[in-house]
C-alpha cells in the first residue's frame, strides 16, 4: 500500500516540505479554487503537479473532482456539466493523474457539530453530536419532520441544548456544520440553507440513485478510455441529513453503485471512518467484498454512541478493527493501492493553528506512523 497525504494547496498552512518529512510519498489534492462544474484547465493541473513534484512527491490522487449540485438534483444544463466533467478527466489523464475521488452527497460534504472536542489524553478531535444536529434541524431550521430522524435521547438532549444556547452558540454550530465544505464552496446562513434545501424538495432516495446512475453512464466510459479510476466516497455521516437522501452508506448501497455501471473504472474510496459510523457496517467484510473495485483508501477510526453520535478516535482506538481491514486489503489488493491517514487529532503545537478541520500535522503524522507499523507487521508475517 502506498502512503499518501491530503494537501489543500493554497488553502493549506502545511507546506509540501513538511509533508515530505512525514514519510508520505504521494499527495492527494485538488484545485479547490475552481467553482464546481467548471473545467479544470490542463495548464492549472500541470502547475499543481509541478509544484508537488518540486518537493520530491507525486500527485497520486485527486480528491475531489466535485460533482455539481445540478447533477445530483437532475436539473439545469446537464449536457454542459457532463461535458465539462469529461474534459476535466481528460486533462487530468494528460498530466498522468489516474485516480479521482468524488462524492454524491447533496449540499453538505462531511458533517460535524464540534471541531475541537477534547480528546481523552489531550488534544482536540472532531465530533458529531446527534443531539446538537437534532437541535439544528428541529429548532434552528424549523424542520419539524426531523423528529422522525433522531433517537429519542438525541431529541431530548437537543431540545435541552437549544433552550440553554445563546445566539453565539447557535452561530458557532452553523459555522461548524458548514466547515466540511472546502475551497470555493459557498457557506450558508440559515435562510440560505433553507433556500438550497428547497431546491431538493421531493427528491427521494430512488431519485438520487437515478441521478447518480445517469452521471456514471455519462462519465465512466470516458474514464475507462482514459485509464482513470473514479472512486466514490461514502456518505459522512452514513445517514440522511437535513431531510436529504444519502445513498452511499452501507454495503448494499455500494453494491448497487458498482452494479449501476459494471466497469472497473466505477470504483470505491473505502473510508473506514465514514462507513464505520454506521452501526451495521462490517468494515473487514466490506473491504473483502469490494477489493477489486477499491481504488483509494481512507483509514481512520470512530467511537459510536447509541443515540447516533460519534467521535473521531485515535487511529488504533475506536470501534473499527483497522488491523483486520488492512489485513483484508493486503490479502486482496495490489501493493500500490494509495491510502492516507484520514483526519487526525490536533496534538501538541497543532493546537490553536488554523488547519482545515481534521487535517492537522502532528495528529495525522501519528496516525500515519501507526498505520505504517500495522502494514509492516502484517506484510512481514505473510
Amino acid at each position: 500500500m502506498r502512503e499518501t497525504w491530503r494537501w489543500f494547496g493554497e488553502f493549506d498552512p502545511i507546506s509540501l516540505g513538511e509533508v515530505a518529512q512525514t514519510g508520505a510519498a504521494g499527495i492527494v489534492s485538488a484545485l479547490h479554487a475552481i467553482p464546481y462544474g467548471e473545467v479544470w484547465p490542463r495548464d492549472t493541473i500541470a502547475a499543481r503537479r509541478a509544484e508537488i513534484e518540486g518537493a520530491g512527491l507525486t500527485w497520486d490522487v485527486v480528491e475531489s473532482l466535485p460533482v455539481h449540485e445540478d447533477i445530483k438534483r437532475g436539473t439545469g444544463d446537464l449536457p454542459r456539466l457532463f461535458a465539462n466533467y469529461r474534459t476535466s478527466l481528460a486533462n487530468l489523464a494528460a498530466e498522468g493523474i489516474t485516480t479521482v475521488c468524488y462524492n454524491f452527497m447533496p449540499i453538505l460534504d462531511w458533517t460535524r457539530t464540534e471541531l475541537n472536542a477534547p480528546a481523552p489524553r489531550g488534544g482536540n478531535c472532531l465530533h458529531f453530536s446527534a443531539a446538537k444536529m437534532a437541535a439544528f434541524e428541529v429548532h434552528m431550521l424549523g424542520r419539524e419532520a426531523a423528529v422522525e430522524d433522531y433517537h429519542p435521547d438525541a431529541l431530548r438532549d437537543g431540545t435541552a441544548w437549544f433552550d440553554c444556547s445563546t445566539e453565539a452558540d447557535r452561530a458557532e454550530l452553523l459555522a461548524t456544520i458548514m466547515a466540511g465544505l472546502p475551497g470555493a464552496v459557498d457557506r450558508y446562513d440559515i435562510a440560505g440553507l433553507r433556500g438550497v434545501l428547497d431546491s431538493y424538495a421531493g427528491l427521494s432516495h430512488d431519485d438520487l440513485r437515478a441521478n447518480l446512475a445517469r452521471f456514471l453512464t455519462e462519465v465512466i466510459p470516458t474514464a475507462s478510455e482514459l485509464g482513470i479510476n473514479l472512486c466514490i466516497h461514502p456518505d459522512d455521516p452514513p445517514r440522511d441529513i437535513l431531510g436529504l437522501p444519502r445513498i452511499t452508506s452501507t454495503q448494499d448501497d455500494i453494491a448497487w453503485i458498482m452494479g449501476a455501471v459494471d466497469a472497473p473504472a466505477n470504483g470505491l474510496t473505502l473510508c473506514t471512518g465514514s462507513l464505520g459510523s454506521h452501526p451495521d457496517n462490517d468494515l473487514p467484510a466490506i473491504a473483502r467484498a469490494f477489493a477489486s473495485r477499491t481504488h483509494f483508501v481512507h483509514l481512520r477510526n470512530v467511537t459510536k454512541a447509541l443515540d447516533g453520535s460519534f467521535t473521531e478516535s485515535a487511529h488504533l482506538d475506536g470501534d473499527v478493527d483497522l488491523v483486520a481491514v488492512i489485513d483484508a486489503l493486503l490479502s486482496t489488493q495490489h501493493p500500490a493501492l494509495p491510502f492516507r491517514a484520514d483526519h487526525g487529532h490536533a496534538l501538541l503545537s497543532d493546537i490553536g493553528k488554523t488547519y482545515q478541520p481534521g487535517y492537522s500535522l502532528f495528529g495525522r503524522m501519528r496516525g500515519l506512523a501507526e498505520l505504517r507499523g500495522i502494514i509492516a507487521a502484517l506484510s512481514a508475517s505473510r
